[in-house]
């Protein structure tokens, strides 16, 4: 990404939404995406896009035919994102993933695969986020979740009845993995 500089200086310098001192590693985008199978998935959801090194990873396995919705709501990484992937079946959404059931036209999604710092969102927040997460995914569908306290996994048991933790080292700091259905 060109402008990699602006975004690690914003990066920083909100770091209370961004919740992350570095970006993704790909060691731990690739070990993320490996707990979904892309293949014949269509509405695919991002909750926090970032720098764009997990929509990278999920473009590169999507479907041409699926659709992803990408929630980011700093608005420099937004504008970074629409660049960093203008084609027509990638809709950057700067707004909220409180707000997540407002773009889904009543259609539920394949997947939902997130980042975001959830331990730095306020309660009543993240439990919207929590329970909109649950009632928008299909019967078959899973969320995926990097976060750096296995204590989340907790949090995610009144949405998720099924929840494997697993935890990545490749990334600083080191990273669970919660896959919730």
């Amino acid at each position: 990404m060109k402008n990699k500089g602006v975004l690690i200086k914003e990066l920083c310098k909100n770091i209370s939404t961004t919740g992350a001192i570095t970006f993704s590693s790909t060691s731990l985008v690739n070990k993320m995406l490996s707990y979904a199978n892309f293949e014949g998935l269509k509405f695919i959801v991002e909750l926090g896009g970032g720098d764009g090194s997990i929509t990278k990873g999920i473009v590169e396995r999507m479907d041409p035919d699926a659709l992803l919705l990408v929630f980011e709501i700093n608005k420099p990484f937004c504008e970074a994102l629409e660049k960093q992937f203008p084609q027509d079946n990638v809709k950057i959404i700067c707004d909220s993933a409180e707000n997540l059931d407002k773009y889904l036209n009543g259609q539920k999604v394949d997947i939902i695969l997130s980042s975001l710092p959830l331990t730095l969102i306020k309660k009543d927040a993240r439990e919207e986020i929590y329970k909109k997460s649950k009632n928008a995914i299909n019967g078959q569908g899973k969320f995926i979740q990097i976060c750096y306290s296995y204590l989340l996994k907790y949090q995610f048991a009144g949405y998720f009845g099924n929840i494997k933790s697993y935890l990545s080292v490749k990334n600083f700091p080191p990273t669970f993995i919660l896959v919730c259905n």
